[in-house]
């Protein structure tokens, strides 16, 4: 049977913060103190070289990894050039490409 609307409608999408792992999380805002000052502004996303021939989200994967889903980011953060485009217009001052090396050790290391 096709939907005559034209669309269907997602299951519902839930996130239990009380299964992230928060060791892991301070982790890396231990090596990077200014990951803590992210206010999700998306400057570092529209700047992003590599964001725009691949389908690397800087956001997406700083909000991913925050809130514990690291099973959805390990491949993705290869995408990244570390060239620090998004680390010059970050408002907060943030060092985006530690942040990105430390993930990647981090990620490594869980697996």
């Amino acid at each position: 049977m096709t939907n005559p609307f034209g669309f269907t409608i997602n299951k519902t999408r839930s996130i239990n913060l009380d299964d992230c792992d928060y060791a892991t999380i301070r982790e890396l805002e231990e090596a990077v103190p200014s990951f803590k000052r992210c206010m999700y502004c998306g400057g570092c996303t529209a700047t992003c070289s590599a964001g725009h021939f691949t389908d690397f989200n800087i956001r997406k994967n700083h909000y991913l990894f925050r809130i514990g889903q690291f099973d959805k980011i390990g491949d993705n953060l290869k995408q990244c050039m570390l060239c620090g485009k998004c680390t010059l217009v970050c408002p907060r001052g943030i060092n985006l490409r530690s942040m990105i090396i430390n993930m990647r050790k981090i990620l490594a290391e869980k697996r």
